[in-house]
């Protein structure tokens, strides 16, 4: 997969275009919206009249300005002062006519035009709208090894580049491109109709020109541009990921290296956009010399009609006119074609991201779970991340429906792999996981995902308030639901001590709390999601003792006939588990009750003991004297 730290550090071949835009072409045409079908179809009326209106304006200039030859005067001899009046007003009629009915084209032009913008707005941003949803959407539905990979900064900039991007090349090709290439043509057949094939070439001699150097600056110009927006992205990169690792920061005193890194990327930025403003002023001189150079012919060719007697000076008017009329949207050519292929490049990088296959999916006829009573078997399961990297060798266990299981084990011994195995984040390597008899790889992700509940060890909470982020384990839950699932969680007191109750706010990642407040929260929505199994992943590993002990209470509480399985740290909080799983390199090495394990004197026993004694140390007693009276007894 190519990088989606930017948005548009390739130059998108041709073929690519077209793609994007075969890509796009669905949206502007939607199914089922014959309102906005309609706009569309009005939008493009109104675009062909603009720019009739726009190429007819020149004409009532010149015939405005015809009119006002000196041989249309009224005659100056006349005797008659009221008969002079009468025809100065006669005269005066048609002039003034042509200059209303010029300032009535110019004003019809604009309604045209900004009619044609508020009619097609609504399609454009419907379409925006859809594709961003739709990109939304299937981020959330890649696999979580792609979102392990990720960076949080490029990929949402990847979105809103890609969604500004349709937006600016919905208005500028179809409104700005389109209409400028109609206009250069009905300009050409008019001045070959109107005046002679010299009119003509010069006018589209100028125009070549002027698209040429437009072009091959534009081109040198979008390579500096493509090197700014990459060192912006990564500026914004490193700006969020040392804002989210905040306190991390803190810790080390290193605000002053995070700022070295972060002004080397805007030092890079500022660099290629000084290089791209400039090249923007080199690129306006040479577009200006080549629109005067253009004028100074076709006047010449006018005046020396004007000179010969075969043309007006309504004539000379009228070229000039029409001539400068046809620049105004020229001028902008160069900061449209770099922005419309800036645009492609964002939809292509978008478009890619759309083309990500999610790792695990749901097979074809896949079926939602029944649970029953939530019996979760693993059978012969293995697992790895990477080739080379076995995490998990032949796994097997059953957790009987409403009974407790317990995993324990060193850091890295795979427990935290199980419940991402569970959840279907990864699909087995080899095995099978079953619920109710049903192996997981044949069922819907949703339904199962709805029958688990989880309290996670690194709890992440909403930049929200508390009673949204315990709203989350059920959207529809009413208000007293969500107090009783905060009640049970132990929360509620602390909850009523804040000044603004449920709606005080938890900050980013919830770092307005602490780390038991953070769990506890995250218990709540556990609790309200009301799930028939249940995995607990270090779920008291931030709380204190006696929070621990409030906690442990509430958790057998909802537990309770509720299939569990808890991976823990604390063997204190498992020793009432039904079976116990020693994990170790990604095998079960030991397995049985607490009692049963302190007397095989093994892995487990080691770890009790030495548990035991922290405890005791913590608590400012001699582990060492006091400690194996205790081990003697209870071994």
């Amino acid at each position: 997969m190519r990088s989606l730290a930017s948005g548009a550090e390739d130059n998108p071949e041709p073929e690519n275009q077209w793609r994007t835009l075969a890509t796009l072409a669905p949206y502007l045409w939607p199914l089922g919206r014959p309102d906005l079908r309609l706009r569309v179809v009005l939008a493009m009326l109104l675009l062909l009249l603009s720019k009739v209106v726009t190429v007819y304006v020149p004409f009532l200039y010149k015939a405005a300005v015809d009119s006002l030859r000196p041989e249309a005067a009224a005659p100056a001899n006349s005797a008659d002062v009221m008969m002079r009046i009468a025809a100065s007003l006669d005269l005066m009629a048609v002039p003034l006519f042509l200059i209303l009915a010029y300032g009535f084209a110019r004003a019809l032009q604009q309604v045209f035009t900004q009619g044609r913008d508020a009619v097609f707005a609504d399609v454009s941003q419907h379409a925006a709208r859809q594709l961003a949803l739709i990109t939304f959407r299937h981020v959330h539905a890649l696999s979580l090894r792609f979102h392990l990979d990720r960076r949080t900064g490029g990929l949402s900039r990847v979105i809103d580049r890609g969604t500004k991007g349709i937006d600016y090349l919905l208005r500028f090709s179809l409104f700005n491109i389109a209409p400028t290439i109609l206009e250069i043509m009905m300009v050409a057949v008019i001045l070959f109709y109107v005046f002679d094939v010299w009119y003509m070439v010069a006018t589209l001699g100028t125009i070549a020109a002027y698209m040429w150097f437009t072009f091959m600056v534009t081109e040198w110009r979008t390579y500096h541009r493509r090197v700014m927006n990459d060192r912006d992205t990564e500026a914004n990169t490193k700006a969020i990921d040392s804002l989210l690792n905040f306190e991390t920061v803190k810790y080390f005193c290193n605000e002053e290296h995070e700022s070295k890194r972060y002004d080397l990327s805007l030092a890079g930025y500022e660099r290629a956009s000084v290089i791209t403003n400039k090249s923007l002023s080199f690129l306006n001189t040479g577009q200006g010399v080549i629109i005067a150079a253009g004028l100074v012919v076709m006047m010449c060719l006018a005046a020396n009609g004007v000179m010969a007697g075969t043309r007006s000076i309504g004539d000379f008017v009228l070229v000039n006119a029409m001539l400068v009329q046809l620049f105004v949207p020229l001028n902008l050519l160069g900061s449209v074609y770099r922005e419309i292929r800036q645009s492609l490049a964002d939809m292509e990088s978008m478009f890619n991201l759309l083309s990500e296959n999610p790792e695990v999916q749901d097979v074809p006829g896949a079926k939602p779970l029944r649970v029953s009573g939530g019996e979760m078997r693993f059978e012969h399961v293995r697992f790895t991340y990477e080739a080379g990297r076995p995490i998990l060798h032949d796994v097997s266990f059953t957790v009987p429906a409403g009974k407790r299981v317990a995993i324990v084990g060193p850091s890295g011994a795979g427990k935290s792999t199980l419940s991402r195995l569970l959840y279907r984040f990864f699909d087995v390597s080899g095995g099978r996981i079953l619920i109710d008899g049903q192996d997981i790889a044949g069922i819907t992700q949703a339904s199962l995902r709805a029958a688990i509940g989880i309290v996670p060890q690194d709890t992440v909470l909403f930049n929200d308030s508390i009673e949204y982020n315990i709203h989350y384990g059920r959207p529809g839950a009413t208000g007293p639901e969500i107090r009783e699932a905060a009640r049970l969680a132990r929360i509620d007191r602390f909850i009523a001590s804040l000044p603004n109750g449920y709606a005080s706010q938890v900050g980013e990642r919830g770092l307005k709390l602490s780390g038991g407040e953070k769990q506890r929260v995250a218990i709540a929505r556990t609790i309200l999601k009301n799930p028939p199994i249940l995995i607990l992943d270090e779920a008291t590993s931030a709380l204190d003792s006696h929070t621990e002990r409030e906690i442990q209470d509430s958790l057998a509480e909802i537990s309770a006939n509720r299939t569990t399985l808890v991976i823990a740290h604390r063997l204190s909080t498992i020793v009432d588990a039904d079976e116990i799983l020693v994990l170790d390199g990604g095998r079960i090495i030991e397995r049985g009750t607490h009692e049963s394990l302190l007397q095989l004197g093994a892995a487990y026993s080691r770890l009790w003991r030495r548990q035991q004694a922290e405890a005791l140390e913590e608590a400012g007693s001699n582990p060492v004297a006091e400690f194996e009276p205790l081990i003697k007894s209870t071994a």
